[in-house]
């Protein structure tokens, strides 16, 4: 017995949504000016039914940013933050959100680029942001990390470090290889507890 015609429906349009969002990280990581005709094609669908799902290519975008984010949410679950020393479960997290990060270069640095306010780009990060702050308050509280600094404060900057890093290895100021030992130099000085 088949599912209901609502069901039915339900179920093509969460299929069509996600293929809509795969090509649209595929074709815009390879070409950021992708038309949404050209997505719609990868995406075996047509462009009417790209707004049907997305109204605009800025709502396309943000869906974009919450699928990679997901992901990179997912790769930092795994990394198991709650287990070993702070500082371990650290570099774990921060190395499995850069390895999502890697997969899209192209697209990472279009998301980057976009005009946001500090409101949505906090909003942005704050998946990501509340896996690194829950790691340094566990270290705060172990004594592995500086407990005279705010939590919030670190988780920032951590975030903040992690982009410049993976701007110089962008700009070939630094090679990828390089890239995991100067963040956690830097972090490592900042994080311990002075004295």
């Amino acid at each position: 017995m088949s599912g209901s015609p609502d069901h039915k429906r339900r179920a093509d349009a969460r299929r069509n949504s996600s293929a809509i969002l795969d090509a649209a990280i595929r074709m815009l990581d390879a070409q950021p000016d992708a038309s949404l005709d050209a997505i719609a094609g990868a995406a075996g669908v047509t462009r009417q039914t790209v707004y049907a799902h997305f109204s605009s290519r800025e709502h396309l975008m943000a869906a974009v940013v919450g699928r990679i984010t997901d992901e990179a949410v997912a790769a930092m679950d795994a990394a198991e933050p709650d287990n070993g020393s702070a500082t371990d479960a650290l570099f774990r997290v921060l190395e499995a959100g850069a390895q999502t990060a890697g997969r899209y270069p192209v697209l990472i640095q279009q998301i980057a680029s976009l005009p946001a306010s500090p409101q949505v780009d906090e909003e942005r990060h704050a998946p990501v942001a509340d896996r690194i702050n829950r790691v340094i308050r566990r270290g705060q509280a172990s004594g592995e990390f500086d407990s005279g600094l705010p939590a919030g404060w670190l988780t920032a900057i951590a975030i903040r470090i992690g982009h410049t890093v993976g701007e110089e290895v962008d700009a070939g100021r630094m090679s990828r290889a390089e890239a995991p030992n100067a963040l956690r130099t830097v972090l490592i000085k900042l994080l311990r507890p002075s004295g």
